[in-house]
C-alpha cells in the first residue's frame, strides 16, 4: 500500500460520493469532500490535497469548465471518474486538465491503483537538482520547470513526461515505452500520449508544425532536444 495521502472529493451525487469516501478511507487515506466545484475552489487553496477525485454527470463541455477551475487553483493530480467510457469523451477531459480517467462503474482495485500511480507521480524522489536541454530546466526536487526563463504551468502528469523525455535528450522514445515508464500501464490508449504531447508543446511555445523541443518521428516516437542555438547545453546539475 502507498502511504497515507490527503484526497479531496467533489462529487454531487450523495451516492457516489459516498461510495469513493468510503473505499479511499478504507485504504488509509485522509478524506475530505465537497458536493460542487465550486464548493472546492477554497478548499484546494487552504488545504491542498495530494490527489483530487472529481466525479462527472455532466456535460463534457461543463466538465471541462470544472477541471479547468479546478487547475487555475491547484497543481495537485486530478482523477476524472466518468459516465462516459468513450474515447472521446476521456481525451475532452485529459485536455482539459485531468491527469487520469476512470469510467464508471468503477471496481475499488482499479480506483485504488489509479490513485497509487498519481501518487508515485507527484512524490518527489531522489534526483539531481536540475536536468538541462537548451534553455529548459526540469528540477525534479521542486517539481518546476522553466523555459527560457518562463515557469511552466504543468500538471503532475505533463511534469513527469517532460522529465522523462529530458532524462533521454535526442534519444526517440516509442509510445509503448512512455506509457509502460511514465504512466506505468500498457493498458491506456497510445493517444493519450499524443494528447500529454500537444499540450506540452503548447506550452513549450511550439506546436507539432514547428517544433523546438518535441520533435515527432512518425512511426516511431518522439525525441526531445535542444533547439539548434543552444545545441551544446544539455546535461544535469
Amino acid at each position: 500500500m502507498s502511504a497515507m495521502a490527503r484526497l479531496l472529493v467533489i462529487h454531487q451525487d450523495i451516492d457516489a460520493r459516498a461510495s469513493l469516501i468510503h473505499r479511499l478511507t478504507d485504504a488509509g487515506h485522509t478524506v475530505r469532500s465537497v458536493p460542487r466545484v465550486r464548493d472546492s475552489l477554497e478548499e484546494l487553496v487552504s488545504n491542498p490535497p495530494d490527489v483530487v477525485v472529481i466525479g462527472f454527470d455532466a456535460t463534457d463541455e461543463e466538465s471541462v469548465e470544472s477541471l479547468e477551475a479546478v487547475r487555475r487553483v491547484t497543481s495537485a493530480a486530478v482523477l476524472a471518474v466518468t459516465r462516459r467510457s468513450d474515447e472521446a469523451g476521456a481525451t475532452r477531459l485529459l485536455r482539459g486538465g485531468a491527469d487520469s480517467v476512470l469510467p464508471r462503474p468503477w471496481a475499488a482495485p482499479l480506483l485504488l491503483a489509479r490513485v497509487r500511480a498519481l501518487l508515485r507521480r507527484t512524490r518527489t524522489v531522489a534526483a539531481p537538482d536540475a536536468v538541462v536541454v537548451g534553455g529548459l530546466r526540469v528540477e525534479p526536487r521542486r517539481r518546476v520547470a522553466v523555459v527560457d526563463g518562463r515557469t511552466l504551468c504543468l500538471t503532475p502528469r505533463e511534469f513527469e513526461l517532460l522529465l522523462y523525455l529530458a532524462r533521454r535528450p535526442r534519444q526517440v522514445v516509442s509510445r509503448r515505452t512512455i506509457l509502460a515508464e511514465v504512466w506505468e500501464s500498457a493498458y491506456v490508449d497510445p493517444q493519450t500520449v499524443d494528447v500529454h504531447l500537444s499540450c506540452l508543446r503548447r506550452k513549450l511555445g511550439e506546436s507539432a508544425s514547428r517544433p523546438r523541443y518535441l520533435w515527432t518521428v512518425r512511426g516511431v516516437g518522439v525525441r526531445l532536444e535542444p533547439p539548434e542555438d543552444d545545441a551544446l547545453a544539455v546535461g544535469t546539475s
